[in-house]
């Protein structure tokens, strides 16, 4: 059985009143891919649009507060702490393409994780930037948006990539 369907089929909020309040933290990143040039202007922050990371940072943070409201069976908790960060990663030196990951950490002590808040808030970074340079180039490509890692609740500690051995 679904834990989201309740025994005649019906699609219900999961009850997680019964879970320990633990601490969790979620990481999730958003890869923009764009070409050089556009990279370029952001970088420069010579966009019509100002500070292009600036306002992508703000919209995640914000992503991170609405979320339950954008996913329908997701549950309202307090985000205690939301860091989010971007790096250029590095490409052939001859690539006129350029890839800015967003990474976003996102902090409760609830009932239940903040994996969604966090991946909401990379993809709404994600947009932004999109949005904030689409002027420049029609072809930025989102995506992957993945979760990175998870710790605390029942299910434990998730890691995607773990360092490699020693």
């Amino acid at each position: 059985m679904s834990t989201h369907f309740d025994a005649e089929g019906n699609v219900h909020m999961v009850d997680v009143s019964a879970k320990g309040v633990t601490p969790r933290v979620a990481v999730a990143s958003g890869d923009v891919t764009m070409d050089a040039k556009t990279a370029e202007s952001i970088r420069s922050g010579e966009t019509r649009k100002g500070d292009v990371l600036a306002v992508a940072r703000l919209a995640a943070i914000q992503a991170t507060k609405v979320t339950s409201q954008l996913i329908p069976l997701c549950h309202g908790i307090p985000v205690e702490g939301a860091a989010v960060t971007f790096q250029w990663l590095p490409q052939a030196e001859e690539s006129e393409k350029a890839v800015v990951r967003c990474q976003v950490t996102v902090r409760t002590t609830a009932r239940t994780g903040v994996e969604m808040e966090a991946m909401t808030a990379a993809s709404v970074a994600c947009l932004t930037i999109y949005d904030m340079a689409k002027s420049l180039d029609r072809a930025i490509v989102i995506g992957p948006i993945q979760l990175r890692e998870k710790s605390g609740g029942k299910s434990g500690h998730f890691l995607r990539d773990p360092p490699a051995a020693s």
